[in-house]
């Protein structure tokens, strides 16, 4: 069994990562897959907000996803989002006054979810 996966992800207006992985945490719509190479196939709609993490290179890597699908095969996981965030680009205080407008707005929780994800991807 090989020990990486090619993991993709791709938003309409740009490719977020297109590398070799050890493993993935996918935030699915009924919870997070945990993605290693060999992994059987299966396709999912992803959760409105969530936190995809992986390890690339030794080193773990978040990013805020939100909305979009997810496309896993033995070798191969393709994630289609709507829209996604690197950790490391994202301003926590202003993730958090966010998370706060929303929760306090009464939002949907689409947009809940949403909120939350920036704030746990920029941790």
């Amino acid at each position: 069994m090989a020990e990486t996966l090619h993991l993709q992800v791709v938003g309409p207006e740009r490719m977020f990562v297109d590398e070799q992985v050890t493993e993935a945490q996918i935030p699915a719509r009924d919870g997070f897959i945990g993605v290693l190479p060999g992994h059987a196939a299966l396709l999912s709609a992803l959760k409105p907000g969530g936190v995809l993490t992986y390890v690339a290179g030794g080193q773990l890597k978040k990013l805020a996803v939100y909305g979009g699908f997810v496309e896993v095969l033995a070798s191969t996981t393709k994630v289609l989002v709507d829209a996604a965030e690197f950790g490391t680009d994202i301003d926590r205080a202003k993730a958090q006054a966010r998370l706060a407008t929303a929760t306090a707005a009464g939002s949907d929780q689409d947009e809940i979810q949403k909120a939350q994800a920036a704030v746990d991807a920029a941790a």
